[in-house]
């Protein structure tokens, strides 16, 4: 029998390493996903070139949180020439819009004069972060927002940003594996943090907040 998913039923999985997905858009079946090797980016040192710093600096789109999240995963599970067959199905969009609607699914998101051109979302427990799926339909526009994530999740006080898998996108931010045992222990404690992924307290902008993320980077240098 095929489980319905809850936002309940998704959080708990989520907490044990387990992910749903399906085989395609059309497919009405969802298969619950506990990788060996799980994928992840390290918060404070993800790899960024020098070239896309500087178009991040220079803010070539209005990035904002949480605006249009239906918008961003219907745009997620659309077939592309690089995605020829997305994974996102009819549940999974309906109860992460649910997730989101609860305060616990968030997207970042890429506008440029109106329009919706990248984005990315995921969800959020306690300190860590699982980031499902972007898109992009503009220069770097996915690049941007990935590095205005890493800059809330560094500022909110997360430990973790899992990406579930290694893929050839991701290697060029120096995305890496653990084992499931290393996996595990780490969302263990990075479930206990009490993390904020809306910067309730901080009195920040977009652009300031990622310019606070790198002048941290060069600090750490």
């Amino acid at each position: 029998m095929q489980l319905v998913l809850t936002p309940e039923l998704i959080l708990d999985a989520y907490s044990q390493g387990l992910f749903p997905m399906a085989y395609n858009a059309e497919s009405p079946y969802v298969h619950w996903i506990c990788p060996e090797e799980r994928g992840q980016l390290s918060i404070t040192d993800i790899h960024f070139p020098r070239r896309l710093i500087k178009t991040i600096r220079n803010a070539p789109y209005c990035i904002k949180i949480d605006s249009d999240f239906s918008g961003v995963i219907a745009l997620c599970a659309e077939n592309s020439a690089t995605r020829p067959e997305t994974w996102i199905n009819d549940s999974i969009r309906d109860v992460f819009i649910k997730l989101h609607n609860a305060g616990h699914a968030h997207s970042v998101e890429a506008w440029l004069d109106g329009e919706l051109v990248g984005g990315l979302y995921g969800l959020a427990i306690g300190g860590a972060f699982f980031g499902e799926s972007m898109f992009s339909r503009a220069t770097d526009s996915s690049k941007i927002v990935l590095a205005h994530l890493v800059a809330r999740l560094w500022k909110g006080g997360f430990t973790l940003l899992d990406t579930q898998f290694v893929n050839d996108h991701l290697k060029q931010f120096g995305v890496y594996e653990v084992p499931h045992e290393t996996y595990m222990m780490q969302l263990q404690e990075a479930l206990m943090v009490k993390a904020d992924f809306h910067l309730n307290e901080i009195d920040m902008n977009e652009q300031d907040l990622v310019r606070a993320y790198f002048e941290m980077r060069k600090t750490a240098l």
